[in-house]
């Protein structure tokens, strides 16, 4: 793999918490019992519905997908793609591509793409049931395991394609507790499994890019450490186009420029000092708060926490 670009080292060496801030790691006991309870029901599935979420799709890639898939087929889902540039989709699509991969680009929340999806995996069911036609079994409907960590819109996703709420659906970690099958119509059955993590977050850089998109439980972090490595993050990523961060994004929204330290680096700490004085009375706890819900919420643009890697 060739070295990555001076713009993209410096976006990866900005991504890291502040050396007092404790290792992040989430792995709650629903979510031990939850991959107990999919690895029982794995025999049942045809079809693995992988969701990553657009603005980290490697972030979102989970360790033992292999592990789960084995022999059936797969659909990989990024969901949000409102949420980041369309250059960046653009990198992305052919980023996977050239690993033959096909991903399906949706919106969960406006609907985009989901037809196309429901599409993709009633074929895999026509495919499913003419090789069982060929064994002389009768034809039903194709199984579809819904997977991804928490957060990343599968919940949404599955009322989509249902049209009508049948499962829980917000924007956080932990909604979704335990399995459940929903039917699809007379082709597709689909099972709902809670988000799921690897037990241990070895990556850090990775582990801090779902608490910066929320797709981690917030007991996991520190709020105040992850809103300025979002900071530096921010800084890091300005020069690439697909990014899509705004250069005067931070005084423009906020009122405070992001001033650098004497040794080179922006000074996270002092710009969320001098916001916080400017916008919660001093309480930088809410000032990290409040910049990390305009991430999460799309305010500050459709920013690509994540580019394909060189």
């Amino acid at each position: 793999m060739a070295a990555p670009a001076p713009a993209e080292q410096a976006a990866a060496d900005a991504l890291q918490l502040s050396t007092a801030a404790p290792a992040i790691q989430w792995y709650p006991g629903h979510i031990a019992k939850a991959e107990r309870a999919l690895t029982a029901s794995l025999d049942k599935v045809d079809l693995v519905i992988e969701v990553r979420d657009a603005r980290i799709p490697l972030a979102t890639g989970h360790p033992h997908l292999q592990r789960w898939i084995r022999t059936r087929q797969h659909l990989l889902v990024i969901n949000r793609r409102d949420m980041v540039s369309e250059a960046a989709r653009r990198q992305w699509d052919a980023w996977f591509r050239a690993r033959q991969q096909t991903p399906w680009w949706c919106d969960a929340k406006a609907g985009t793409g989901v037809k196309q999806l429901q599409q993709a995996a009633i074929r895999a069911g026509t495919a499913l049931n003419a090789r069982r036609a060929g064994r002389g079994m009768k034809p039903r409907p194709v199984r579809a395991l819904m997977l991804g960590f928490p957060n990343v819109g599968k919940s949404a996703l599955i009322n989509r394609l249902v049209r009508q709420k049948v499962v829980e659906s917000a924007r956080r970690a932990g909604v979704t507790r335990s399995l459940r099958w929903v039917r699809l119509g007379q082709e597709l059955d689909l099972l709902d499994a809670p988000g799921v993590l690897p037990p241990r977050l070895d990556n850090q850089q990775a582990a801090l890019r779902l608490a910066l998109c929320d797709d981690i439980g917030q007991a996991a972090y520190d709020g105040e450490a992850v809103a300025q490595a979002l900071i530096r993050l921010l800084a890091g990523l300005a020069p690439l186009a697909a990014a899509a961060v705004a250069a005067d994004l931070l005084p423009r929204r906020y009122g405070v420029g992001l001033e650098s330290l004497a040794g080179g680096g922006p000074d996270a700490e002092g710009w969320l000092l001098a916001a916080a004085a400017r916008h919660t009375s001093g309480d930088t706890a809410r000032m990290a708060q409040r910049l990390l819900d305009d991430y999460r919420r799309g305010l500050l643009g459709p920013i690509a926490l994540e580019l394909p890697p060189c």
